[in-house]
């Protein structure tokens, strides 16, 4: 992407512009029963400028990337601010800043392969499959890479360009079992492109293996329990659970338009073992799975701690939400498309892992459950949620018994996280999650598992 300069095109007098340059690429290839069903690959890009005058955003766009359609957007963006200014007559109102500089490519390092050869590679996985488990009704092998490159300049000093793809490989794996199908499936990957991850796919059949042998432990499923039971829920509900029914709650602009956590800031909402951070881009020295340096304002991404040792803390802003309650900003103002415009979004959201092991958390169970996998999952502003689970088992004196058939948990997040008595040490992050408050966008989400009181659907 070329250098843009707001110099040259702004006019004498304005309060604050952001200008944006963006292009969006996508690559889907995908097996089903060993017929390639999808090669595609697409883009979509264009500028973006908005302004902040008189109290109120005026926003424009157009996939015309040329020096003269970028004058053109910005006056647009103009005139649409002056315009709504006259009505709503706010004042001249400061945004807060704290901007940043910066250029964050993550293009692989390694020698880039072809389509042919990514083709070869799920072939491979496909061949595999079916020849050690010829009795799987279906089969389904997909890879997804989805690469966002961004040029944004800010009248406040902020500067950027950022390129962040993000690879996944989905395995589906669905069985006839009494005259009715069983599907099993798992993600992998996550930042990066295909060659970071992808490689011999030999590496890849012992995970072909284990989304098989779950499918199996689901035809001898039995119905779990209804009741509020002592749980264990491993890394991709823990996260599922703080990114939709505690990460959403605490999105200034749901606070603001009354989320529940609007009322708790400063007071426990978890028992003390509990922190719950919004990464920005790095932890424990690593990479997070959608890394933000800065954010689409131009303003320097920091960690949001949410929840500091069972004290609500913080909540997550953009640069309007952070000047209208009078708090710091955070970096979290992120878009998807180029027309869009920042919104307040979460970026790599986890419980800070503790001091238990998995194994330990489970033979502390006399009779309960240990849920391992979402299948969907919605949360509202008072962190009331439901989720469904895709794969779960018994626990009966501190073994692991049958698994349960899918089944769903329910409960109030803040309610939840009071009950948690024990955090495993590790970390495990979920990469191939997409948030769709408005516009859909990468999001990464994981943490430990947690032992705690959970709402139980069944019989």
């Amino acid at each position: 992407m070329k250098k843009m300069s707001l110099t040259s095109l702004l006019p004498a007098g304005v309060e604050y512009v952001e200008l944006k340059q963006q292009e969006n690429r996508s690559q889907n290839l995908a097996y089903l029963n060993g017929t390639l069903v999808a090669n595609s690959n697409s883009s979509s890009g264009g500028i973006m400028s908005r302004t902040f005058s008189g109290g109120v955003w005026g926003l424009a766009s157009s996939a015309d990337m040329s020096d003269a359609s970028m004058q053109q957007v910005m006056k647009k963006a103009l005139s649409n601010a002056a315009l709504l200014s006259k009505s709503v007559n706010k004042g001249r109102l400061i945004l807060p800043k704290a901007p940043a500089k910066g250029e964050y490519l993550f293009f692989t390092k390694k020698k880039q392969v072809a389509t042919a050869e990514k083709i070869d590679f799920l072939s491979a996985l496909d061949n595999y499959t079916i020849t050690k488990y010829p009795e799987l009704s279906t089969r389904q092998i997909a890879f997804v890479q989805d690469e966002m490159e961004k040029y944004i300049i800010t009248t406040d000093g902020g500067e950027m360009h950022t390129m962040t793809p993000r690879s996944i490989l989905v395995i589906v794996l669905m069985v006839i079992h009494n005259g009715e199908p069983l599907t099993h499936y798992d993600v992998f990957g996550g930042l990066g492109q295909f060659e970071d991850h992808f490689g011999d796919p030999a590496a890849y059949y012992p995970i072909i293996d284990k989304v098989y042998n779950e499918l199996m432990d689901k035809k001898d499923a039995v119905f779990a329990r209804g009741g509020t039971f002592e749980c264990v829920l491993d890394a991709k509900l823990a996260g599922i659970l703080s990114h939709e029914a505690i990460g959403h709650t605490t999105e200034a602009d749901f606070v603001i338009n009354g989320s529940i956590a609007g009322e708790y800031l400063n007071q426990p909402v978890a028992n003390d073992i509990v922190t719950l951070i919004d990464i920005a881009h790095t932890w424990d020295g690593k990479t997070c799975p959608v890394p933000v340096y800065i954010d689409d304002e131009g303003t320097k991404a920091e960690d949001c701690v949410i929840i500091e040792n069972g004290i609500l803390k913080r909540y997550m802003h953009n640069k309007e939400s952070a000047l209208r309650l009078g708090h710091s900003l955070t970096g979290n103002a992120r878009a998807y498309a180029y027309s869009d415009e920042p919104l307040i979004r979460m970026r790599n959201t986890m419980i800070v892992p503790g001091k238990d092991k998995l194994k330990d958390m489970i033979a502390s169970i006399e009779n309960g459950y240990y849920l391992v996998t979402s299948s969907n999952g919605q949360a509202d502003a008072t962190s009331e949620f439901m989720f469904g689970v895709g794969l779960g088992y018994e626990v009966k004196n501190g073994k692991i018994g049958k698994a349960i058939k899918e089944t769903s948990i329910s409960g109030v997040a803040f309610d939840l996280l009071k009950t948690v008595t024990m955090i495993s040490d590790d970390m495990n992050w979920t990469a191939a999650g997409m948030c769709g408050k408005k516009q859909m966008i990468p999001v990464g989400m994981g943490g430990p598992a947690i032992k705690c009181k959970v709402n139980m659907g069944g019989k």
